[in-house]
């Protein structure tokens, strides 16, 4: 199977956590093990959103602050892979990421270019790799009916489809969003059918138990 996993930074944390890391790249190394291919995709996290407010603070464009968002994505990206097995860089173009998957089976990146965020990355290549699933490691447990950091009537939804997802998470992008599928992506994944499952990264077993076909977060299909 070929599987999309997509890191959020706040599940690494900031700084990334060692144990986390360590359990992730174990995650996925039993995945490969059992003969799955795995495009890892891993966000900055709250050091992006820092590095983003204080280029705002600074006067900087839009463009910038996503710039120097994707640079903080990419230094989480490099210690996931050099976990994995010593990479010392990581791909910065889609077509670097697919072609490190067809020699090894296993590829990590962070962010791509400024007006999307890493849940558009990891979108874009599951569809150019034709992958059978996208897994979204989050700090929360799944899609909600709003935000549950707003409203404490949200209820998690197990199932939904992918125009349910759209009139939930649907909008626009802007530097540091912190949605759990941002709008972009969201645009992407309901174009393309890409099968989808969100849930709590806090467990990083979670990703094993997603490719299985156990129950866990929500799935988008």
């Amino acid at each position: 199977m070929k599987v999309v996993l997509r890191i959020g930074g706040s599940v690494l944390g900031s700084p990334p956590s060692a144990k986390t890391v360590n359990d992730y790249a174990e995650a996925i190394s039993d995945l490969n093990h059992e003969g799955h291919s795995v495009g890892v995709v891993v966000g900055g996290g709250a050091i992006a959103r820092e590095y983003i407010k204080s280029a705002s603070q600074m006067g900087l464009s839009p463009y910038q602050q996503d710039t120097v968002a994707i640079h903080a994505s990419r230094l989480n990206a490099r210690l996931v892979a050099m976990k994995l097995g010593g990479v010392s860089s990581v791909p910065t173009s889609i077509d670097g990421i697919l072609q490190r998957l067809a020699r090894n089976r296993v590829a990590v990146m962070g962010g791509l270019k400024p007006g999307i965020t890493t849940d558009t990355v990891a979108a874009m290549v599951a569809e150019r790799w034709r992958a059978d699933i996208l897994v979204k490691a989050s700090d929360q447990n799944g899609i909600f009916t709003a935000d549950p950091r707003l409203n404490k009537n949200a209820r998690k939804l197990d199932k939904i489809t992918y125009e349910k997802m759209k009139q939930i998470l649907g909008g626009a992008h802007r530097p540091g969003i912190h949605s759990i599928v941002d709008p972009v992506a969201v645009d992407r994944l309901t174009a393309s059918r890409t099968r989808l499952i969100v849930f709590n990264g806090a467990d990083a077993k979670g990703v094993l138990k997603a490719v299985h076909g156990e129950r866990i977060g929500t799935v988008v299909s």
